[in-house]
């Protein structure tokens, strides 16, 4: 995978500037995407609608990086991308101090844009914005749709530079996540009332399918899959 010039030099918004080209076709493998999102923050404490507003770390947030690097660090990563905000990039870096990877960074793979409703806690969205909360299209900010179309295409385009046997790390964020699966698997937004969604420095896990499609292997994991036993030692 390429390097970007870091995290200063690609703040521009997702979506804008010139066109990511498109990548080779995929030759089906074996990869896997281990998508994570950061670790907390006070504003995830608050219950504050983040979005693109570049918050911090907490204290907590840090320890959570550093013990989840240290159990992503054993299904040796072959590659490590990261969103440009300083929740996921801070996230991605403790993984990179353990394997020795570089960290790439994608605008693409930020937040979801939440316009007026950034800042506001999830009680005075529901107050000040009934409709749109319903409808989940903040004002001046992206529709669901939107999202999982960018963090879908980013996915895809990482995935297709990784080699066929790779393991990609994606840190990113709880709804560019979120929707960026479900737009790669084929499935509505409405599947996570059923799922659920990822709680800090958790992750998911894509496997590659035959046919270069996905399955979700796991989903909100804070832990690796005990190994299984051969029937010998059963």
């Amino acid at each position: 995978m390429s390097e970007t010039p870091g995290p200063d030099a690609a703040q521009a918004a997702p979506g804008s500037g010139a066109a990511q080209a498109a990548p080779a076709p995929r030759v089906p493998g074996r990869r896997r995407l281990v998508l994570w999102r950061h670790g907390q923050t006070e504003w995830n404490v608050q219950q504050r609608f983040q979005g693109r507003t570049d918050i911090p770390l907490d204290e907590t947030g840090v320890a959570q990086a550093h013990r989840a690097a240290g159990l992503l660090a054993a299904l040796n990563p072959t590659a490590l991308v990261a969103s440009t905000l300083v929740r996921a990039r801070d996230t991605a870096q403790t993984l990179a101090d353990l394997t020795g990877l570089p960290v790439e960074y994608d605008p693409e793979l930020v937040e979801r844009d939440g316009g007026e409703w950034e800042g506001l806690t999830a009680k005075q969205i529901r107050e000040r914005f009934p409709a749109e909360r319903a409808r989940w299209e903040p004002p001046g900010g992206e529709n669901s749709a939107q999202v999982a179309k960018r963090v879908g295409a980013a996915l895809e385009r990482h995935a297709a530079a990784l080699d066929p046997e790779g393991v990609l790390v994606v840190a990113s964020h709880g709804a560019a996540l979120r929707l960026g699966i479900a737009h790669l698997l084929g499935l509505p937004e409405d599947v996570w009332d059923c799922l659920g969604g990822l709680s800090n420095c958790s992750w998911s896990v894509l496997t590659e399918l035959r046919d270069g499609g996905w399955r979700l292997a796991e989903h909100n994991a804070g832990t690796l899959p005990e190994p299984v036993l051969s029937d010998d030692r059963a």
